[in-house]
Order: C-alpha cells, then sequence, then structure tokens
C-alpha cells in the first residue's frame, strides 16, 4: 500500500504515545481542576469558560477553514486537510464539555438573577432574550447546527477516501457553501450569549466577527504547528514544501490583521459614539490595571507577528514559523482572558492559578482527542480534486525530504 494512503497511525506509530500522554496530562488537570472547583466553583467556571473558548475556538475555525477550502481549493487546503477534519471531530466532545457551562451559568451570568432583574429596568428589556430556558435552547441548536454540519462533511470525506467520484466534492462544496452561513450565525450569537452578555448592560455589534476572527487565527496558528510537526516525519517530510508553509504565514498574517482591524474597529464605533451604555466595558479595562494588558495585546497579538509575518524568510522557515504560530496560540489565551476575567475583577488585573491550569488541562484532553481523531485516516486526502494538481507532481518527482530542524 502506498504510505499516502496508510492511516496516520500506520505511516506515524508515535501518534498513540503521544495520545496517551495528552490524556494522562489532561486527567491529572482535571483532578487539580476540581480541587480548585471545591475551593471556589465561581473562579473555577470564569477560568474554565476562558479556556472552554479557546478549544471550542481551534475547532469551529477547522470547520470553517474547512469550508472555505472546499468553496476556493488550493494547495494550502489539501495539506490542511487531515488536520481540519480531526479537529473537526473533536466537536462532540466540545458539546459535552459545555455542561459545566451550562449548569453553573447563574455563577457566571449576573442576568439570571431574578432580585436583579426586578431592579433594573433595562435587564427586564432584555429578559425576554436572556433567560435561562431560551440560553440553553439556543446553545443546543447551536451545537446542532454546528454538528450536524461537521458529520456529513467528515462523512463525505471518509466516503470520497473510498470513492473518488467527483458528486462527493461537489456535496461538500454545497454544505460548505450553507454551512458558512450556518457557522457565522451561530457563532455571533453563542459569542452574545457566552461572553458578551457577562455583562449584559453592554452590546456591541461588532463582537460577533471579531469573535469569529480569532477563532480563525486560533485555529490557523494551531493547523501550522501541526502541519510543520507532521512533516518532519515520513511521508510528509517528502510532500510539504517551503512554498506551502508560505501560503500558510500568508493566511495566519491575513487573520492577523482581522483581529486587529475587528478589534480597533469595535473601539473606534464605541469611541465615535460615546455613549454611556457602550462605553462602560471599556472604561474598566482602561482605566485600571487592566490596560496593560489592552497593550499588551497590541503589541504581542498584533505588532509583533505583523511584523515576523511580513518575512518572505520566516514564513518559509518551519523552525521559525512554527515558534510564530506557538506564540500566537498563547496570545489567544490572554485575549479571552482580557474579555472575560475584568468582568469579574472590574478593579484590576486579577490572577488565579485556575487561569493557568484549566487552559492546560482542557488543552490536553483537546490534543488527545485530535490525535485520537487524526490517526483513522490516511494522511493525505488522494481524492481531493486539488490533490494532483497540488501534490501529485511533487509525490512524482520523489521530492527529497527537507533538512529536519529537530
Amino acid at each position: 500500500m502506498s504510505p499516502y494512503r496508510e492511516t496516520a497511525d500506520v505511516a506515524i506509530p508515535e501518534l498513540a504515545g503521544l495520545q496517551r500522554r495528552f490524556l494522562l496530562i489532561g486527567a491529572a488537570g482535571a483532578v487539580v481542576s476540581l480541587l480548585g472547583a471545591f475551593l471556589n466553583l465561581t473562579q473555577f467556571l470564569q477560568s474554565y469558560l476562558m479556556a472552554y473558548m479557546l478549544c471550542l475556538g481551534v475547532t469551529l475555525g477547522s470547520l470553517a477553514l474547512g469550508m472555505v477550502h472546499q468553496l476556493s481549493g488550493g494547495a494550502w487546503g489539501v495539506v490542511l486537510r487531515r488536520p481540519i477534519g480531526a479537529a473537526t471531530r473533536v466537536l462532540p466532545v466540545m458539546t459535552l464539555l459545555f455542561l459545566p457551562i451550562a449548569l453553573g451559568m447563574h455563577r457566571l451570568y449576573s442576568w439570571t438573577n431574578a432580585d436583579l432583574i426586578a431592579h433594573d429596568e433595562l435587564l427586564q428589556h432584555k429578559h425576554l432574550y436572556l433567560n435561562t430556558p431560551f440560553f440553553l435552547v439556543r446553545a443546543a441548536i447551536y451545537f446542532l447546527v454546528w454538528n450536524t454540519i461537521t458529520y456529513f462533511l467528515n462523512a463525505w470525506s471518509l466516503e470520497q477516501d473510498r470513492n473518488p467520484d467527483p458528486r462527493i466534492a461537489r456535496r461538500m462544496q454545497h454544505l460548505s457553501a450553507g454551512g458558512l452561513l450556518g457557522y457565522g450565525l451561530m457563532i455571533t450569537f453563542a459569542s452574545f450569549d457566552w461572553l458578551m452578555s457577562l455583562e449584559p448592560h453592554w452590546f456591541s455589534t461588532m463582537y460577533g466577527v471579531l469573535i469569529m476572527g480569532g477563532q480563525g487565527l486560533s485555529a490557523m496558528a494551531f493547523l501550522i504547528a501541526t502541519v510543520v510537526w507532521l512533516s518532519r516525519r515520513p511521508p510528509l517530510d517528502r510532500i510539504v514544501a517551503t512554498s506551502h508553509f508560505h501560503d500558510l504565514g500568508n493566511l495566519m498574517l491575513a487573520f492577523v490583521m482581522l483581529w486587529a482591524y475587528f478589534s480597533f474597529s469595535q473601539y473606534l464605533i464605541i469611541w465615535a459614539g460615546n455613549l454611556p451604555l457602550e462605553i462602560g466595558w471599556y472604561l474598566h479595562r482602561s482605566h485600571t490595571s487592566w490596560r496593560l494588558v489592552a497593550v499588551g495585546l497590541i503589541v504581542f497579538h498584533f505588532a509583533v507577528p505583523f511584523v515576523l509575518l511580513l518575512s518572505r524568510a520566516v514564513k518559509r522557515e518551519p523552525s521559525l514559523i512554527v515558534k510564530v504560530a506557538a506564540w500566537i496560540l498563547i496570545v489567544r489565551v490572554v485575549d479571552l482572558f482580557w474579555l472575560i476575567a475584568p468582568e469579574f475583577h472590574q478593579t484590576g488585573i486579577s490572577v488565579s492559578w485556575l487561569d493557568v491550569v484549566l487552559p492546560l488541562t482542557l488543552g490536553s484532553i483537546w490534543l488527545g482527542c485530535f490525535v485520537w481523531q487524526l490517526r483513522g485516516r490516511p494522511i493525505l486526502p488522494v481524492h481531493d480534486p486539488e490533490f494532483e494538481e497540488t501534490l501529485g507532481p511533487i509525490i512524482e518527482r520523489g521530492a527529497p525530504p527537507r533538512p529536519s530542524h529537530g
């Protein structure tokens, strides 16, 4: 059998051990985190929400990128196709992991407090939307839509591995066209529900696209790190070329700029409006020690990655671009921390040990599930319509593996 048609666990045997290590780390972190929940349940839920949104962002961002590739084609999507599919198939696990948020919502969202609503005219007007039963119904709809799209795209992808019928690719394209619309609508309302309603008096029409931009950036950074790791092992060491990393680096640069554009646009619109209900969200982020985090995000979430990714040398060198991708994933955690934590600590920066342990815990569990899903499919989508055009010539030439950088 061609090494490109072997399942990933056959082609790369070390994946099995990697999966066990991630799940063991996740299990150990879960035990420690449960102790934190026993000591301070409210802080546990705040930190859990941040960690959950990071992992969900990589999952849904990968789903969106996969649908974009189905519609646009291109070599970048062929080399990412398997990691994208594996990431999206973690979505059922993320659905289950939403339960702590659903069960603990009364400690997270002030609008669940009946006494507060009784004395707040604005919350009374919003109560038709912001109420517990409707919140849970909406969450169920979000996950139903996302899981349905994920199920059919992955089922048809598996069918395509066995049968090169071009009608299968057209089916995935048609679903992706509507799926991107469904993803955009669902994540917009989910971001309103799960993040923006932490401050129920505040609203922003830019918030949904800001979260989408962050998810796309998180997914792209993770996928680049994954492809770099895979490209140092056979058979992909003879397939993935510097031009692929260059394309992926350009896409990551585009998402860095999109995130910055959405963030600045939200601030500019609210600053220009100068309305009390809108500016409050920024006041306790800019007039307390939280402004240090805001400045840090401008520098390290935008300026530094932007400058580095302008360099052709950085984008074409795997050992360099993977460092940029890893850095972006770290600052994505900080960005989510900045979106969530100030609502509970409005007087200044407050960092709990759970803010570190829970992202590591959920991240390890997510990675363990990701590797598990990656192991079960061929390492390359040989029947992808773009495969022969983008990778076929490389395979035929038998290009030598790139030098390993460790």
